[in-house]
């Protein structure tokens, strides 16, 4: 069944509700008979570009199942030109009406684009070459005029930066996504989830 933006955004905000109560509706289990049906063709509500992080479950969060949400995981939630083009593929070729864009409290990608930026603190041991280009735009503006603490609210601004970074990032680069957006059919916005009560919080 084919939903609006709205609708499909409220289906996520009332499955976030129900992870955060412990009401899953979906559950553990896999429906044998959707699984089939699936077999078909599919009609996701929604596109989720989540971080890798093993803490933040995209399906779960939301209380979602099989065939609902196209999700794409990466580490800090960056977006590049495969995770465009696989947004494009969901949106242009499945007609996904909703893009999110998911950040995380404490997220480990931007933890440590900090400290590797920062003046103060020693590189990476590991090289990290590629998130770290993709993360430098978002973190070196935030640390300009003095180096802020590394405290959890300095990393959570981080995160929100690079939520409204990866979402303007794929406005930029898809007149696709553009297009749909201003013709009302897709709407596109960044998400923060919170590890500590498991809420996520809708930024646009």
């Amino acid at each position: 069944m084919s939903m609006t933006a709205q609708e499909a955004l409220q289906a996520l905000k009332d499955g976030n509700r129900r992870y955060v109560a412990g009401r899953h509706e979906q559950g553990s289990g896999v429906d044998a008979g959707r699984r089939l049906r699936l077999t078909a063709g599919q009609n996701p509500l929604a596109v989720v570009i989540g971080c890798s992080d093993s803490r933040v479950p995209v399906e779960i969060v939301f209380d979602q199942g099989l065939g609902d949400l196209f999700v794409i995981r990466v580490a800090g939630n960056i977006v590049r030109s495969s995770q465009i083009e696989s947004v494009e593929y969901a949106v242009g070729e499945l007609g996904t009406p909703l893009v999110v864009v998911l950040g995380h409290e404490g997220c480990g990608a931007v933890t440590a684009a900090v400290q590797e930026l920062r003046a103060d603190t020693p590189p990476l041991p590991l090289r990290l070459p590629s998130l770290m280009k993709s993360l430098r735009p978002v973190v070196e503006p935030l640390l300009e005029g003095g180096t802020p603490p590394p405290r959890p609210e300095f990393i959570d601004q981080v995160v929100r930066a690079n939520v409204r970074h990866s979402v303007d990032a794929l406005r930029a680069s898809s007149p696709l996504i553009t297009k749909k957006e201003q013709a009302g059919s897709l709407l596109l916005l960044g998400a923060e989830y919170s590890l500590n009560d498991g809420k996520v919080v809708f930024l646009d």
